[in-house]
């Protein structure tokens, strides 16, 4: 699959990187089919009419709209020292399915910083690969104490401790917009927790096991996904 997030606005050509793929690694040829999207809800079918590999140009044949969920997935985390391991929860969560993820900047945090456009092209090579038309959102870093001001229809924050048997896979219903708080290696503080209960976050467990943070976000993801199975 092949992504044009300008269709509607009339650009009818892949990019530079997309062009290539297409005509020098896939040898395509004019007259052949490319499978796309938009990134924002449509697939198109189109035919190659121009096989340039710099500009690779095409008329659009058929175009459907995917259904839209009755459900949205939204993971703030705190970004891990190790970028890779963000990254990697990134890939996996859109090919899983999710809709907005938000770095967050807490007060244990070991990474202040996130290259939002990296971010975004690993999550358009998931979206391609797992074969989805809808991009979910990545923002830039957004502090703890702002993002508990975001309304959701199920907020939770996860944290284990002895006053905390919930399971997020209890108390999360389907078919409701959610909004889940993943911490740092070094966990939330006592004063982001207290303030995020204040905002109406429910504390929640994953499990009996410690995770770590991307695996954490992961979970958190795939459960909410089967929730609405």
């Amino acid at each position: 699959m092949f992504y044009q997030p300008a269709i509607a606005q009339g650009i009818l050509h892949l990019d530079v990187e997309e062009s290539r793929h297409a005509i020098k690694v896939l040898r395509m040829q004019v007259g052949d089919t490319l499978e796309l999207t938009d990134g924002q809800g449509f697939l198109y079918r189109a035919l190659i009419s121009e096989a340039d590999p710099k500009k690779c140009r095409f008329t659009i044949i058929d175009k459907r709209e995917a259904s839209v969920s009755d459900f949205t997935i939204s993971i703030a985390v705190a970004p891990t020292k190790n970028i890779d391991r963000t990254e990697w929860f990134i890939e996996k969560a859109v090919e899983i399915g999710i809709h907005k993820i938000y770095p967050i900047l807490c007060k244990h945090s070991e990474r202040k910083t996130v290259n939002l456009d990296r971010l975004t092209k690993i999550s358009i090579s998931a979206m391609k690969q797992s074969g989805q038309s809808r991009l979910p959102l990545i923002t830039g870093m957004i502090p703890f104490q702002e993002i508990v001001m975001h309304e959701a229809g199920q907020k939770f924050i996860c944290h284990v401790d002895a006053a905390n048997p919930d399971l997020l896979k209890t108390l999360a219903h389907p078919k409701q917009n959610y909004l889940v708080l993943i911490g740092p290696e070094g966990d939330f503080s006592q004063e982001e927790i207290q303030l995020a209960s204040e905002k109406g976050f429910r504390k929640v467990s994953l499990g009996p096991h410690r995770l770590r943070t991307e695996t954490a976000a992961l979970t958190a993801c795939q459960m909410l996904n089967f929730i609405n199975l």
